[in-house]
């Protein structure tokens, strides 16, 4: 007696189909279009997870270096006054305070001077 694949093969297609849901044209209905769009999709959204983090790293500090020209002084400059001060803030965290409170990173960056000077 042999055994067949059939249900297995139907629930392996039916799958893929529902992950391609939304998907352009034949993409979203024919099996082998789909599998393909699937498989590129896992692709970039696996390369988008990485890129996701240098963007916003990039974002962060392109914050925290306007809110630094508006209190006269460069990113690196005030970056170095920072770890000088032993104020150990994440980019990340910093560029939430020079977007949501000037006066706190006013202060930040006043601590970061006299560090330097």
């Amino acid at each position: 007696m042999r055994i067949k694949n059939g249900v297995h093969a139907i629930k392996k297609r039916n799958a893929i189909l529902k992950k391609a849901k939304g998907y352009f044209g034949a993409k979203s209905k024919q099996f082998k279009a789909a599998k393909e769009q699937v498989m590129h999709s896992g692709n970039y959204s696996y390369k988008g997870r990485k890129l996701l983090k240098r963007d916003m790293r990039t974002l962060w500090i392109a914050r925290i270096n306007g809110a630094c020209r508006q209190n006269n002084i460069s990113y690196s400059v005030f970056m170095h006054g920072l770890k000088l001060a032993n104020i150990n803030l994440n980019r990340k965290v910093l560029a939430e305070i020079a977007v949501s409170d000037a006066t706190a990173f006013s202060n930040l960056v006043e601590t970061a001077k006299k560090a330097i000077a």
